[in-house]
């Protein structure tokens, strides 16, 4: 309980910084990279996740690097107005983890006409090629181990609902293909709902109340396309005196809450490695600017060298999904009190 009400506090505090830059790094530098991190909404905890990273990072902390990171609001206008402040401010870099796959492509075109370097994190652009380069975890493969692991806990049959994100970002986007194409292959898996919930838990809450009353006793897995809408669902399951560990319910970000509800046995998460997305980021921003630049942080070349930095030549880097177990949890809650 103690990192939920830490999470939520830290919470609170970010998302009243509005539109407002929050400056991360306070050690003074002579002449400092300048680098805004465009980021969807510092209301969500994974986008706070991914800002506590990113203030992580080794030359953020020695002030080589200021890192200036804007509150998109889950609006794409917003971010598209940010980058025009950005781009007249003359920032070295954007780091961008975009509202929207298709309306982030023209703010990321006028950035690079300008000559700023964009690295994408997270969620993407329709068209990646704009990108200097890009480091984010494979959304269709989250599809497919959510789909997987749900239907498998369900027998592989039965009726399922999934709540879905924002329309049109990209992780809605390919998250539902991943699960569309596992689906195939269990024919007697069954459809019964499908709706976004905009990310939201509480948006969550509501459709499976209504879900779980037009379909008294028919529900038999849920799937959430993050582990807000997840947690939405398992506490409306709570709610109608169901018991959850009855009916399978995953999720993906591994939130703080998330993997609590997997320490009780209620649900399942896939973690999503926002220390290697955020500081990945930075790292590949200073090599597009500094051709000999060494990467300072701690996420390249481990876990078998599933995330090779390759030299930051690549344009596009794949962050290994984490899956979260009865085995890793404690390890997981223990590094999220540090952060």
């Amino acid at each position: 309980m103690a990192l939920t009400t830490f999470t939520r506090r830290g919470l609170a505090m970010l998302a009243g910084v509005g539109l407002a830059a929050l400056t991360i790094g306070q050690a003074a530098a002579a002449d400092p990279v300048r680098i805004a991190a465009v980021v969807q909404s510092l209301d969500t905890e994974f986008n706070v996740l991914w800002a506590n990273a990113a203030n992580q990072h080794p030359l953020v902390k020695d002030g080589t690097v200021k890192l200036t990171v804007l509150d998109g609001r889950m609006d794409a206008l917003t971010q598209s107005n940010q980058f025009d402040t950005a781009i007249s401010e003359k920032y070295d870099a954007i780091v961008f983890v975009p509202v929207d796959i298709d309306a982030g492509n023209d703010p990321v075109q006028r950035a690079k006409d300008a000559g700023i370097t964009v690295i994408g994190s997270n969620t993407l652009i329709s068209n990646t090629d704009l990108y200097n380069a890009y480091i984010a975890s494979n959304d269709i493969e989250a599809g497919k181990l959510l789909a997987k692991s749900v239907f498998d806990k369900m027998g592989g049959k039965g009726n399922v609902v999934i709540g879905e994100g924002m329309i049109g970002q990209s992780a809605q986007v390919q998250r539902l293909q991943g699960i569309e194409e596992t689906l195939k292959d269990y024919p007697d898996i069954k459809v019964l709902e499908q709706k976004t919930a905009n990310w939201s838990r509480a948006e969550a809450l509501s459709l499976m109340e209504n879900w779980l009353t037009a379909h008294a006793g028919q529900i038999n897995g849920v799937i959430g396309e993050n582990d807000e809408i997840a947690i939405g669902a398992l506490e409306a399951i709570k709610a109608h005196g169901l018991d959850p560990k009855t009916i399978p319910v995953a999720g993906v970000d591994g939130v703080t809450d998330a993997l609590l509800a997997v320490k009780r046995g209620e649900m399942m998460s896939t973690l999503q490695d926002a220390d290697a997305q955020a500081q990945g980021a930075i790292d590949l921003a200073l090599a597009a600017k500094q051709p000999d630049y060494k990467p300072q942080a701690k996420v390249w070349d481990v876990n078998g060298g599933k995330l090779a930095w390759e030299g930051g030549k690549q344009q596009h880097y794949s962050v290994p999904w984490i899956p979260v177990t009865l085995d890793n949890v404690d390890a997981l809650l223990s590094m999220r009190k540090t952060q």
